[in-house]
């Protein structure tokens, strides 16, 4: 069994209000690429198709073209399940006239328990689910952590494995030992959402992960996350985007991971104000990228971001690096501050910020405020 596993397509998604949909358009023709050079034998989206539970009109036209190309024109079949940022009510309008077609798409937790049987593996799609929905299927009460609910999944799971068959889950959730980036929605509350790995590689012969956007977040050879087609934050800029093709035979799975390349990437550039307005600078710069910019300078520049943007058009974030390295007044005790004058401790303050010292004409300028202050405090 050969297959393409992909996930967290995010379709409707926009950084800092700009719009993805032609650049999540290129990468999913990509995909096309890949998947035809492999000749697979399915796709798998583990999550999170949607950004949102309600998608814009242009998303959800953009999201059924790339769905009608996958499963009517190319004849794949498609196997997916709703995530955490989908709609599960909504994606499930139309599910049993998907199937005809082996457009298998999984929203409810009930369904997760028949697996799909494809040549000689069987998969297993579970969707994004809460706690209360295991103890509601279940009805036990005693289900309050995704890891109990996951341990009664699995055990419902594997009175469904034939033997004579290879399996594989297809999930969306956090993973033990995973890492998150900017991109993803928190949903941890004491770290309730976590799932063993250990649960997982027990059972099944490979696992198909979404909710993550790195591919590197677990280190394990039959676990995985796909990460996204794309670059969602300046968290990710140093990751490599793309998806996994796997291979199972004979019990053995054999991975190869297929780069992306992006129609606009995102990245992070440093200077000071002159030098990024510098041709000399910007001319080395992609500047239709989304870029993180980060300022070396330490004075107030008046309109800074406008200016900036007409050089570089997408900026999506912009920092001052201020490089504090040593002891923070802000770790100073109460009673400390309350022993520092005014003076002092906004002088402390502002070397903290700038590594610089007050000038003396700053001082007086700061003393003479502080006395007018008091006086008409008084």
């Amino acid at each position: 069994m050969k297959f393409l596993h992909t996930a967290d397509w995010h379709i409707g998604k926009k950084i800092k209000g700009y719009s993805l949909l032609e650049e999540q358009l290129e990468a999913y023709e990509q995909v096309l690429h890949i998947a035809d050079k492999h000749q697979v034998e399915a796709v798998v989206i583990a999550g999170d198709l949607y950004d949102r539970s309600v998608p814009s009109v242009e998303a959800i036209e953009l999201f059924n073209q790339m769905v009608q190309t996958i499963n009517l024109e190319k004849r794949w079949p498609l196997l997916a399940i709703s995530g955490n940022h989908d709609s599960a009510i909504r994606l499930e309008a139309g599910g049993p006239w998907y199937e005809a077609t082996q457009f298998h798409l999984n929203t409810r937790l009930a369904q997760a328990f028949k697996p799909i049987v494809l040549g000689n593996t069987q998969f297993f799609l579970l969707p994004y689910f809460e706690p209360f929905e295991a103890r509601q299927y279940f009805e036990d009460e005693s289900l309050k952590t995704i890891q109990t609910a996951m341990e009664r999944v699995v055990e419902e799971m594997t009175a469904q494995f034939d033997p004579n068959y290879q399996h594989v889950l297809v999930a969306h959730f956090f993973a033990a030992g995973s890492e998150r980036s900017d991109s993803e929605t928190a949903v941890t509350v004491g770290g309730l959402d976590n799932v063993s790995v250990s649960l997982l590689e027990e059972h099944f012969d490979y696992v198909a992960l979404g909710h993550l956007h790195n591919r590197h977040a677990l280190h394990n050879e039959t676990v995985k996350y796909s990460g996204t087609l794309l670059k969602y934050s300046l968290s990710e800029v140093n990751q490599k985007k793309g998806v996994w093709i796997v291979t199972l035979e004979d019990g053995k799975v054999t991975l190869e991971f297929e780069p992306i390349k992006p129609l606009r990437d995102v990245e992070v550039i440093e200077g000071s104000f002159s030098e990024l307005l510098s041709p000399e600078f910007y001319e080395k710069v992609n500047r239709d990228n989304y870029l993180g910019v980060r300022l070396t300078d330490r004075e107030v520049i008046p309109n800074v971001m406008n200016q900036l943007t007409k050089v570089y058009p997408k900026i999506i974030q912009l920092d001052r690096v201020n490089g504090r390295d040593r002891q923070s007044i802000s770790s100073m005790s109460q009673s400390d501050l309350q022993k520092q004058d005014p003076l002092t401790l906004f002088g402390d303050f502002f070397k903290e910020m700038t590594e610089s010292p007050l000038s003396e004409f700053q001082q007086t300028v700061l003393t003479e405020t502080i006395q007018l202050t008091n006086k008409e405090g008084e």
